[in-house]
């Protein structure tokens, strides 16, 4: 049996099918497409429907990449890489999303979620594991990430700062928005963001480092005007960790605690965080500890099923201690309670085996790997413990633009173990 190790010991790339000059020549239209599709990430919000079949402008990005990847592929006669640990925890994680499918109170409405939040981000990370064969590419595909996050936490930062300077927003209550439904959408998406460019600023070369660089730089107050609570401690734990992976890094992680400290000055982010302090003017703990209490007692009913995709604001019901917590909440908020809600146990077993290969592989990717591929490697394992400590009291993943960021990281992290044999990878 193939062991873990023996997939990190064996190159994917190069050998004897192909040379690796020819081997790097392949997949250019899929690698600018891949990279088209994950700026377009937050453009999920653009939907229309074909008769009775609802889309988006991300689902038609998706689709288009991974046509063009297996016309590619054909074109070319290359048997794509597919060998990885990722292959069993990923059958046993969409498995456990078809049963959800089929145990859900709504088929329709789950195989919707099925195919949006599974199957397609888990097909871009397939393709995007075979395109991007070098760190050129990968930061290419990174750029798209963080140009699409971006671009949508300025719009929205501009409009918070703007509430703020005019007095129409208070941060007692909830923050404005301009693309997403709500502002932790935005800290959602953009700290994963943060931790791969704060580890290309820090460790890159060349471009990776400059693009690195300004991504690092805009994500900060971008994610500080989303007011999010949860986002501010996934930010600290990111900013955290690339101090710590520095050889400066008392130094760094000094300017990291003055910065903080500095913020912690500024009166609407001080009045942000004593809200939840305090308990004033309504904590969302409070609600948060009904909701998961609530959310328990549901589990314990179906333990192995959970509610089913798109299942739980029907199967919660009964359960509800208070009427508010029903009214604000249509997911259970944490991670571990979200995925086995969503997807049941198996969902829950399988989707932990993801997080703990892609937290190991990068880890020793970051040791081992040539030098061009290890910002990406510290970067990804970075961005999932910024997925993991904001799915502390979020849901970090079931959401259209936050399942494909997720698997366009764990691809771009394995990517850096199959074609670390490439003379690109140097």
């Amino acid at each position: 049996m193939t062991t873990f190790r023996t997939f990190l010991d064996r190159p994917a790339g190069g050998g004897s099918r192909v040379t690796d000059a020819v081997a790097l020549a392949r997949y250019r239209l899929s690698t600018v497409l891949c990279a088209l599709t994950c700026l377009l990430a937050p453009a999920y919000v653009v939907r229309w429907h074909y008769g009775f079949y609802p889309t988006t402008l991300l689902e038609h990005a998706t689709l288009v990449c991974v046509a063009v990847f297996l016309v590619e592929a054909v074109r070319d006669g290359e048997v794509p890489v597919w060998r990885s640990p990722y292959v069993v925890p990923g059958l046993l994680f969409l498995v456990a999303g078809a049963v959800s499918v089929w145990s859900a109170p709504g088929r329709p409405a789950a195989l919707g979620l099925y195919r949006a939040y599974l199957v397609e981000p888990m097909a871009l990370g397939f393709v995007i594991v075979n395109v991007v064969r070098t760190p050129a590419r990968a930061l290419l595909v990174a750029g798209g990430l963080m140009a699409g996050g971006l671009a949508v936490g300025v719009a929205n930062s501009a409009v918070v700062a703007e509430g703020l300077l005019r007095h129409t927003y208070q941060v007692t209550q909830t923050p404005p928005v301009v693309v997403y439904l709500t502002a932790n959408a935005v800290a959602l998406y953009v700290v994963p963001i943060a931790a791969v460019a704060g580890a290309l600023a820090l460790h890159g070369r060349g471009a990776a480092r400059l693009v690195g660089a300004v991504a690092f730089v805009v994500s900060v107050p971008v994610v500080v005007l989303s007011f999010s609570r949860g986002g501010y401690l996934a930010l600290g734990a990111v900013v955290l960790g690339l101090a710590l992976s520095h050889r400066r890094r008392l130094v760094l992680a000094g300017i990291a605690v003055v910065g903080a400290l500095a913020l912690g000055l500024v009166h609407p982010i001080r009045q942000r965080v004593l809200i939840e302090l305090q308990n004033a003017y309504g904590s969302s703990v409070d609600s948060r500890i009904e909701l998961w209490t609530d959310t328990v007692k549901l589990l314990r009913a179906r333990p192995l099923l959970g509610a089913g995709l798109s299942g739980f604001p029907d199967r919660i019901a009964p359960y509800y201690t208070h009427f508010r917590t029903a009214a604000n909440f249509v997911d259970p908020h944490n991670i571990v309670l979200n995925f086995w809600v969503e997807t049941g146990l198996l969902g829950l077993l399988g989707f932990a085996a993801i997080l703990v290969v892609t937290v190991v592989s990068c880890a020793r990717g970051w040791v081992a790997l040539p030098p061009a591929w290890r910002p990406y490697q510290l970067g990804v394992l970075l961005a999932m413990v910024a997925v993991v400590v904001h799915g502390l009291v979020d849901v970090p993943y079931f959401k259209n633009d936050l399942s494909l960021e997720f698997w366009a990281l764990v691809a771009l992290a394995w990517a850096g173990w199959a074609w670390r044999a490439l003379p690109g990878a140097a």
